[in-house]
Formats: C-alpha cells, sequence, structure tokens
C-alpha cells in the first residue's frame, strides 16, 4: 500500500531486457535483498508483456510495466499481470485507446501511474510557459489525470520528474496541496553513481522532508542495486525508514595512523548483511575524538597507529591490532543482542 500514512516505499527499475526473463528475474531478486519494495520493467513489445506472468511466478514484490506510445502493449502487460502500469496518456493516442486500458485495469483492479517527465513536456505547454517549468509540469501532470478521472477511474499515482532539481522540487510543492492521489517522487536522469546521488539527495532530501511523497526512485547510470541503497540511505537520513545499520566514520586527517579510508568502505559494505540490526557503528581514525565519537554510537572502532580499540556501549572492549578490526566488529554484530 502507498498514500494515505503508509510508510515510503522504495523502487528500482531493472536495466535488462524484460523479453529475456532469466536475466530479468536474477535482477531483480538481487534488488529485493537490497531492500528493492517495488519493481518496474519496460514493455515495449508483446513479447516483453507476455514475460511478466512468468517473471510474477518467480519473485516476491509488485512490478510495474512502463508503457510508452503503444497502448495494446498496457492491455497486454496487465491481462499477463502487471501489478501497476505506468503511462503517459498523452502519447498512447486517441480517447479510445486510453479507455481500453483504463478498462483493462478496471477488470483487473490494476492501478495507473501517470508519469511526466520534463524532456517529453508537450510543446503548447513548453511555449505558453517559455520552457520546462513548474508550473507547466503540474498543469501536465493534473491534465493527465483529469483524463482518467473523466474515464471514472480514481485508482492513480502520479509523478512529475524534472532533470533540474530546483525545479522539480517547486513542481512537487505546488502538486501537492492540488493532488489527491500518492506521489511517486524522483529526480530523473539524475546521473552517475557520484552526481547522480548527490542531486537525488538534495532534491529528494527537500521534497520528503516537506512530507511530499509516497514511493521514491533514485534514478542512477549503474547498477540498479545503487539506487535502492541510496533511497534507503536518503529515508532513513530524514527520519522516513527505521532498520538497518547506520555508519558513521571521520573524514580522516594527518593524524591517522590507520588505513580508514578501507576499513570504513569495508565496514559499510559487510554491514548490509544485518539490516535486521538498527543500531549505528562508528569508524573513527584518531584519538582526538575517536574514543569519543565512538562511545556515542553502539559499537566502533577508534584507531591509533597502526591499531585500534574496539568499543561497545561506550565500553572499551580490547585494543586490537589493525588488519584484526574488522573481524572483531563483525563479530559482535553477529551476537548482537544475544
Amino acid at each position: 500500500m502507498i498514500g494515505h500514512g503508509n510508510p515510503v516505499l522504495i523502487q528500482s527499475m531493472t536495466n535488462t531486457r524484460t523479453e529475456d526473463t532469466d536475466a530479468t528475474v536474477e535482477q531483480i531478486l538481487k534488488l529485493e535483498d537490497a531492500g528493492c519494495e517495488i519493481i518496474r520493467c519496460t514493455a515495449p513489445t508483446e513479447e516483453a508483456s507476455r514475460s511478466i506472468e512468468e517473471i510474477k511466478k518467480r519473485i516476491h514484490i509488485p512490478l510495474v510495466a512502463d508503457i510508452h506510445f503503444d497502448w495494446r502493449m498496457a492491455v497486454s502487460a496487465v491481462r499477463h499481470g502487471a501489478d501497476k502500469i505506468r503511462i503517459n496518456p498523452g502519447n498512447i493516442g486517441s480517447r479510445e485507446n486510453i479507455e481500453a486500458v483504463v478498462d483493462a485495469c478496471k477488470e483487473y483492479k490494476v492501478p495507473i501511474r501517470v508519469g511526466v517527465n520534463s524532456g517529453s513536456l508537450e510543446k503548447p505547454i513548453v511555449a505558453k510557459y517559455g520552457g520546462v517549468t513548474a508550473e507547466g509540469l503540474v498543469e501536465s501532470a493534473l491534465d493527465k489525470v483529469r483524463i482518467l478521472e473523466e474515464t471514472d477511474f480514481s485508482e492513480i499515482v502520479v509523478s512529475i520528474k524534472c532533470t533540474d532539481v530546483m525545479t522539480c522540487v517547486r513542481a512537487h510543492e505546488l502538486l501537492a496541496p492540488q493532488c489527491k492521489y500518492p506521489l511517486h517522487v524522483g529526480i530523473t536522469e539524475a546521473g552517475t553513481l557520484y552526481a547522480g546521488n548527490i542531486r537525488s539527495a538534495v532534491g529528494l532530501g527537500m521534497i520528503l522532508g516537506q512530507g511530499i511523497g509516497d514511493t521514491v526512485r533514485v534514478s542512477l547510470t549503474g547498477d540498479p542495486v545503487e539506487e535502492v541503497r541510496s533511497a534507503k540511505l536518503i529515508l532513513k537520513t530524514l527520519g522516513l525508514r527505521k532498520g538497518g545499520i547506520e555508519v558513521v566514520s571521520c573524514p580522516t586527517c594527518g593524524r591517522t595512523r590507520i588505513d580508514l579510508i578501507g576499513l570504513a568502505n569495508k565496514v559499510e559494505q559487510m554491514v548490509t548483511k544485518y539490516d535486521h540490526l538498527d543500531i549505528k557503528v562508528a569508524v573513527m581514525g584518531c584519538v582526538v575524538n575517536g574514543p569519543g565519537e565512538a562511545k556515542e554510537a553502539d559499537i566502533g572502532i577508534a584507531g591509533g597507529v597502526g591499531e585500534g580499540l574496539l568499543i561497545k556501549k561506550g565500553e572499551i572492549l580490547r585494543k586490537l591490532p589493525e588488519n584484526e578490526l574488522l573481524p572483531a566488529l563483525e563479530a559482535e554484530l553477529m551476537k548482537w543482542g544475544e
């Protein structure tokens, strides 16, 4: 369930060919393990739409079929088990085409996500506002919603995405008071892992921080698993998601005498296996702030000269050589709560 006070759910999208059922299922299962709660697959062909039926048998989360231009693919995807379809009513043709899609969704009780992107904003709206603007995005989205409402359809999710972060934020601020439907939020085509994460964190932080948004995707040029990891951290940082280990680490300085950067990265990767724990882990590099910061965490490491302290709930457990810090930390996590 999304909307109506339910938790903000994390989405991603496969980058496999949906027709390749095995590859698509394999990727979705990896995304599930990472914490993905809704998955979207493109369905541009009849073969892709038919593949949804087999994919659904082997995964455990709702599947959204992504449709552009061909209304028949939307109908086919619904009939083959899609849990939701994503369309832009403005690019699938006549009113009759839209009604055919709606009829199928009514029959199978499948919701529709209305998607509007800055890159595909209608030319008349771009001309009206002198370019891609927040106001234009909102007008386009509400126009699409009205098209569906006129067919007596109300199982709607709305999405407005823009590559410009501040335009996207403003559009959501304008849309939220006018829209009674759940909102899917994201910064579209945000970029590579580095740049895309920064843009998404800024934009989604500003949007979700205002209480706007019911489901989220971080759009990155890379492995979709990274999208899920980033979305989880954004939600946890905003206090919208609990559970999982939070890793904090110092930025290093000239006092650091252990490989803190390498250690911190290893710790961050290692703790992904312990999402059932809701604790804070500190990885600190020197004696100035390290012991104090580590004591504020549930468990932590404070580095020295080629060695470090293992600290748990404010108490020093023992001093260890640098190469024993990571195994000792994991051993403590494995028995946490016993």
